[in-house]
């Protein structure tokens, strides 16, 4: 299974025109996120996991040209704005995008899309397939894939499990039941937002108590904003087995 973190900022964490903090205007390119996103190919099959606005350039990047199924973890705009570029695949692949997610976040797709599920639809709409998925397997082209419930504040969020790989963003809460899912798990990708308290995000010591509980051999952190710092920095910080993402990294597992 080879795995690309396509993106591992937030909005708050794409470097933002005119703002002087030293994020902003560093010259490490490990300092330039884009939203939040990971691309998956595992027995022949390549998924991504979620769709932020900086989709299309992120898979453009990494010249990605097969896509088989689009993971979604909720409804916010940092993970679901760029769906519409699926119809580059549309055109490619002849045939309807599948596309997992919860009832809430696929009811969202139907409003925010709604041109892609009209009776009579303009030429060149994304071709969408819609399927519900629960906090129980499901199956996708033979793989199988593990949702991981975990709290945005009150908001309900999947990570997903493939394999011993698991994925997890946009939360602060991660019920005991979760934990249990994660037993195994070899890389896990955690957010960790920046190093000041947060009502809907872990923060930096947070996240490294939370990967410390899993006590995954290597664990990485994403959806960073820029409050966090310079990556140079944070590095030195963190225990052995934890690393800062960086949009672009290769991982084999």
């Amino acid at each position: 299974m080879k795995i690309t973190l396509l993106g591992t900022g937030t909005s708050q964490g794409v470097p933002m025109i005119g703002c002087p903090c030293e994020v902003c205007q560093s010259m490490d390119y490990r300092d330039k996120r884009l939203r939040v996103a990971v691309h998956i190919e595992v027995s022949g099959n390549s998924f991504v996991i979620d769709t932020g606005p900086d989709f299309r350039q992120q898979m453009l990047r990494e010249r990605i040209n097969q896509l088989d199924a689009v993971l979604l973890t909720h409804s916010h705009k940092d993970h679901l704005a760029g769906l519409d570029d699926v119809r580059a695949f549309n055109y490619l692949q002849k045939k309807d995008m599948p596309v997992y997610g919860m009832k809430q976040t696929l009811n969202q797709v139907r409003s925010e899309f709604y041109y892609a599920f009209e009776d009579l639809k303009y030429p060149g709409t994304p071709q969408i397939q819609l399927n519900e998925i629960d906090e129980n397997d499901f199956v996708v082209n033979g793989v199988t894939i593990t949702p991981l419930l975990v709290f945005h504040l009150h908001m309900q969020v999947f990570g997903f499990r493939i394999g011993n790989f698991s994925y997890i963003t946009d939360a602060n809460q991660i019920p005991e039941q979760t934990f249990e899912k994660l037993k195994g798990t070899e890389i896990l990708v955690l957010n960790a937002l920046q190093k000041e308290s947060h009502p809907s995000h872990f923060t930096l010591s947070e996240a490294v108590n939370i990967a410390q509980k899993i006590g995954a051999p290597q664990t990485y952190f994403t959806h960073m904003s820029h409050r966090l710092g310079l990556h140079k920095n944070i590095e030195k910080e963190l225990p052995k087995s934890i690393a800062l993402a960086y949009d672009g990294l290769s991982l084999t597992l």
